[in-house]
């Protein structure tokens, strides 16, 4: 008999496990997601990824703006499922949500809890220089990410991953032992493990404002913080002269210099080299802002930067 599941998820990564659970023949009765936004440069109302894969499969879709009385009476009125799965829901579920079903809620979370609990962990692991991370399906209470853990998978992080990269590498991993997670659930033959009390760290969601580039710090820093902001929300630097450009690809190089941080030490097809504190940046993919996106030998072709200086995050106006 299949059981009752209840899926909660928005964006992409919630909506690529909700698609996992249908072609495994765990096909949700009700997908709870976002309401519909404003997206696009006509800010035209779009529904969440989640929401379309819903429709798509002609799953019912309750898109509550928060969990009132109304959300409470609908909800109640509906047979009790025996599990609630959520996915990057993004909205706080009360702790009466979290008991609506015979099973309780589970999570996937994109990494080895205790570490990285929170909005961003795929982002804070890789800008920390973490060489591991991973995904844990943990059951909910209601603290933040602070359930039992029922199942568990590490994923390495090599010196080159970007988010977006790990992002799909985790929601692949994250689908697959989430439909391992379930039979041993609904068995009652195993209990989840309490997480453990050492390395606890707090994954805070991103701001635009920690992405623009301060020179004053090492070439691994930056390095990894480029790699940690894309594809959102795009590191990026200002020169004194007043173009704007964000990074996607660069590489750290520890070699002495004299010049001022943020200042290009020299350009080739290799990479466009910006002074740090302790050597240089070297850029091998970047945007003038309002231009295309490119590689650095085709950026090369029509452009130099040879000689500017980039301001700093504490400088730049």
């Amino acid at each position: 008999m299949q059981n009752n599941l209840v899926f909660a998820g928005t964006p992409d990564f919630a909506a690529f496990h909700l698609q996992a659970l249908i072609d495994s023949g765990h096909k949700p009765a009700l997908v709870l997601t976002q309401p519909d936004r404003a997206a696009g440069r006509g800010r035209k109302l779009t529904p969440s990824p989640s929401k379309i894969v819903a429709e798509n499969n002609a799953i019912p879709v309750f898109q509550p703006q928060k969990f009132d009385d109304d959300s409470k009476q609908y909800l109640a009125e509906l047979p009790r499922p025996d599990l609630l799965i959520v996915v990057a829901y993004g909205l706080l579920l009360p702790p009466w949500v979290l008991d609506w079903a015979v099973h309780g809620a589970i999570n996937v979370h994109a990494s080895l809890l205790p570490r990285w609990r929170g909005a961003a962990p795929i982002q804070r692991a890789i800008a920390a220089g973490d060489t591991e991370t991973g995904v844990a399906i943990m059951q909910m209470d209601s603290g933040l990410d602070t359930g039992d853990i029922w199942h568990e998978v590490r994923v390495p992080i090599s010196g080159t991953t970007n988010a977006g990269q790990l992002h799909n590498t985790l929601q692949s991993v994250g689908a697959k032992a989430l439909i391992e997670t379930l039979p041993v659930i609904f068995s009652g033959q195993a209990k989840p493990k309490p997480q453990g009390k050492d390395g606890i760290t707090y994954a805070k969601k991103l701001s635009k404002a920690e992405a623009q580039i301060n020179w004053y710090e090492n070439a691994a820093n930056i390095c990894r913080k480029i790699r940690a902001f894309n594809p959102v929300p795009i590191a990026h630097s200002q020169t004194s002269d007043g173009k704007r450009f964000r990074f996607y690809s660069a590489a750290p190089l520890h070699e002495q210099h004299k010049h001022t941080n943020g200042v290009v030490l020299r350009e080739d097809k290799n990479g466009i080299i910006i002074a740090c504190q302790d050597g240089g940046v070297c850029i091998t993919e970047l945007q003038e802002i309002g231009k295309k996106r490119l590689a650095v030998k085709d950026f090369l072709n029509g452009n130099s930067l040879s000689g500017c200086q980039f301001l700093s995050a504490h400088h730049a106006g």
